[in-house]
């Protein structure tokens, strides 16, 4: 691995591991701002805001804004947006917790968030986190928990008892994903299993337990590998690459004419419409917030979004060596190459002529070289908080991110110099000029 990049592939790493949900990933970033000088903003306050000053504002413990006030006029500089997203797929606990086999197996109870690759998950050591609304002295409160333990595990069905498994791969979501927890231990009614963890771990009495959203995580931590350790291998690179991509260069960018924003918005993976999703009012609140608190008047926050630019952070698909021909034959990202600009005619992806054009022109100034990619015309593909991004604010939006492989898989696959480039990239976009 090269070492202009190694610092801040280390930091990535490190930040990929230690945020196992979106609720982590939203504390370590609020960290990370803080640290370098931002001051956290709460939605039920007032606000009182500087030009220059650093600010952040978390929504739902899962999602957040961070924002540098620009120095110039905002109704003429506008807002340089990058949107990304906390959540990724996988596997959550259901009210329901656990359940008891007649041959005496305890298995949790749990439902598929996302489109993850649930072949992935099989056979891997699993932990546990999420949040905790506890009663204390008569108040709800939240308590963040990770149990970082080899808990539980989903062992595949033997090749002997399944002798078409590697012609026919998929598995029943509802009988075939329930992880092995514990064996029934006399006396201990199914409810009280999970609880008993919980208040081991915690010390929370289970009394004053009143809800959870928990997910299970891969115990086992991402690393570099690859020959020169230039490819990093990790859990959750989808998209909380982006959100550290975003962190770091808006905490290094100085502050310039227009206002500098990350946007990191919880359940894309399922839609993005709900409170703290981008699909919600939750940037347009607070674009309008930044403006008021600016003494700006409805005409003037109305010119600061027409003279605003916005980037969808998400990954990309690079050309997979084993598949080849399910990309464009035109089309053809690759790991190492740089960030990858996403087009869609049918506005999967928000990227027009436009938007691509200045992200171009922040790679160039960056230093960093580029890609382009669609899809074949019989392949669907995915989609990003790119449309509902640029739907709701109006505000031009380019989707683009680092190539990957093995994306929704418990563990993706990608490149350490395409997140150092994206980094560079996004720290050219916010200290640049407005188009």
């Amino acid at each position: 691995m090269s070492k202009n990049y190694q610092k801040f592939a280390e930091g990535l790493l490190q930040y990929l591991n230690d945020s196992p949900t979106a609720f982590h990933a939203v504390e370590n970033a609020a960290a990370i701002l803080t640290e370098s000088g931002f001051r956290e903003l709460k939605e039920t306050e007032a606000w009182s805001l500087e030009r220059g000053g650093r600010y952040f504002v978390v929504k739902n413990s899962s999602a957040m804004i961070a924002f540098t006030v620009g120095k110039g006029d905002p109704a003429k500089e506008g807002f340089h947006i990058i949107g990304a997203h906390t959540d990724s797929p996988g596997l959550k606990i259901k009210p329901g917790a656990c359940t008891v086999t007649p041959d005496g197996y305890v298995k949790m109870n749990v439902e598929v968030y996302g489109g993850a690759i649930l072949q992935t998950w099989f056979d891997r050591p699993l932990a546990l986190a999420g949040r905790l609304i506890v009663r204390e002295e008569g108040v709800l409160r939240e308590k963040l928990v990770q149990i970082d333990k080899p808990v539980f595990m989903i062992p595949n069905l033997c090749i002997h008892f399944n002798r078409d498994k590697n012609e026919k791969g998929s598995c029943n979501r509802q009988t075939e994903i329930l992880p092995l927890f514990s064996m029934k231990k006399e006396g201990v009614e199914k409810e009280e299993y999970l609880s008993a963890l919980l208040q081991e771990e915690t010390g929370i009495e289970v009394a004053d337990l009143v809800d959870y959203e928990l997910f299970l995580y891969e115990y086992q931590k991402g690393i570099f590998t690859g020959q020169g350790q230039e490819f990093i291998s990790a859990s959750r690179i989808d998209d909380l690459s982006m959100v550290y991509a975003g962190l770091t260069a808006l905490t290094e960018a100085e502050a310039g004419a227009g206002c500098q924003v990350l946007a990191a918005f919880d359940n894309e993976e399922v839609g993005s419409t709900t409170a703290q999703g981008a699909n919600s009012g939750l940037l347009l609140h607070v674009l309008n917030r930044i403006c008021k608190n600016l003494g700006m008047t409805d005409e003037g926050y109305f010119q600061a979004v027409a003279n605003s630019t916005s980037i969808s952070a998400d990954l990309a698909h690079a050309v997979h060596p084993n598949y080849s021909d399910k990309h464009d034959t035109e089309s053809r990202p690759v790991l190492g190459g740089g960030p990858v600009i996403k087009y869609s005619a049918s506005q999967r992806y928000a990227t027009t002529a436009l938007s691509a054009a200045y992200f171009v022109e922040a790679c160039e100034r960056a230093g960093v070289p580029y890609q382009k990619f669609v899809n074949r015309n019989d392949i669907a593909g995915g989609s990003t908080i790119g449309p509902a991004l640029s739907g709701l604010t109006t505000i031009p939006a380019v989707d683009m991110g680092a190539p990957i492989l093995a994306m929704h898989s418990i563990r993706e696959f990608g490149a350490v110099a395409d997140m150092e480039y994206t980094r560079r990239a996004f720290l050219a976009y916010y200290e640049g000029g407005r188009l």
